[in-house]
Order: C-alpha cells, then structure tokens, then sequence
C-alpha cells in the first residue's frame, strides 16, 4: 500500500531506485518504533492472559485447551502459538497442548485393537512411533481423520491429559518438541508423564466406546 502511494508522487526517472528506498525505509523506521512495541504489548497480554486462564481455570481450561489443540494441527495453523510459547517459556500451556498428542496416540492404539484391516494396521503401525515422539499428523492424516470418530476420541484424551497438566501446573522450558521428548524439560516430570498417560488412556477409551467404521477410510 505504501509502495503504491509513493510511486504516485515519485518521478519515474527515479522510481526505480527512489521507490524502493523510501518504501523500505519508512517501513523499518515503523517496525522498529511503532509496530515492534505494538508486538511486545500484546505478547505480553496474551502471556499474563494465557497464565491467568491456567492459573484460575485450573484443569478446566487444560481440558478446553488439550481438547481443541488437535483442530488447530489439523489446519496447519499451530505453529503460530509459537510465538505464544517463547512468551511463556518455564510456564504452563506447552505441556498442556502436547497432551493432544497423547490422545492421538491412544485413539490410534484403539484402532490399531479393533480393526480387522490390514491396510489400516500397518498404516497405524507406521505412524506410532513418531506419535509417541510428539508428531501428530501421520495420525491425524493416516488413521484418526479419514476414520471420523477417532479423532473426537483423541480430542477427548488430549483434554483429558491437559486437565492434568494445568490442575498440576507443569511448566517447560523447551518449544517445538511434544510427547515423551518434552518430559525431561517440564517442571514436575512424574506428573508430566502421568497426563500424557492419561491422555493415552482417555484417547483409547473414548474410541473404543465412540467406535469407527473402516470403510469410512477408504
């Protein structure tokens, strides 16, 4: 938009140099002094919000975060809480957000339990050992998704799992990293590892009972 407006004003004979320098220019003058600050303010609001939330909401909000996390990876728009994370770092939503992944992991170890498939199995068998290691769109994409009903049954095992996490309120000082690989950085290890097997359980549970129909994957 500022490119388009100088270019009016500016001389072609010195558009192709001028222009650009004066676009540049006025723009980092403004990221430097207007809209950095602006990004630091509401860094900061979201951190001290994100933290209230926890702090009060306590496992119900765990449960509402584990519990709408997976749709966020399914849209490819989680790592924009990136930013959100390094804001709180040593502080409580990562663990909370990577029990998501554990219910994954239970729904597809239910799947893996009830389907006659081989097709299906094998895709299952492949997917988990990442799944445990906290990437959750070979399972998302190869099993729970196509299925339907797993992925409600790992969303509840991710909500379940977050629930522990926040009651506890188990900080990490890590980004980018889920599952098994985040528990030696969360402030409270056992209680760590015990949502994630929470979410494990709750996420094989909740499928089993919710049930699936594997042409549904076809």
């Amino acid at each position: 938009l500022l490119e388009k407006r100088i270019r009016k004003l500016v001389p072609e004979a010195l558009d192709l140099f001028l222009t650009p320098f004066l676009v540049l220019g006025i723009m980092a003058f403004a990221t430097l002094f207007v809209f950095q600050p602006l990004g630091g303010w509401a860094a900061e609001g979201i951190g001290y919000a994100a933290t209230e939330a926890v702090s009060r909401g306590g496992a119900f909000t765990g449960f509402v975060l584990g519990g709408l996390f997976l749709p966020l990876v399914m849209l490819g728009v989680h790592q924009g809480l990136t930013p959100i994370h390094a804001q709180l770092i040593a502080q409580y939503l990562l663990p909370i957000l990577a029990m998501a992944g554990g219910g994954q992991v239970g729904a597809a170890l239910a799947v893996y339990a009830r389907t006659r498939d081989p097709r299906i199995r094998k895709v299952v068998a492949s997917a988990l050992p990442v799944g445990f290691l906290g990437v959750g769109e070979p399972l998302i994409y190869g099993v729970t998704l196509p299925l339907g009903r797993p992925f409600i049954g790992a969303c509840i095992g991710g909500a379940c799992g977050g629930a522990v996490q926040a009651a506890f309120q188990v900080g990490a000082a890590a980004l980018g990293i889920s599952g098994l690989p985040l528990a030696p950085s969360t402030t409270n290890v056992p209680v760590y590892l015990l949502g994630l097997l929470v979410s494990y359980a709750a996420g094989f549970a909740a499928t089993w009972v919710l049930g699936f129909e594997e042409k549904s994957a076809e």
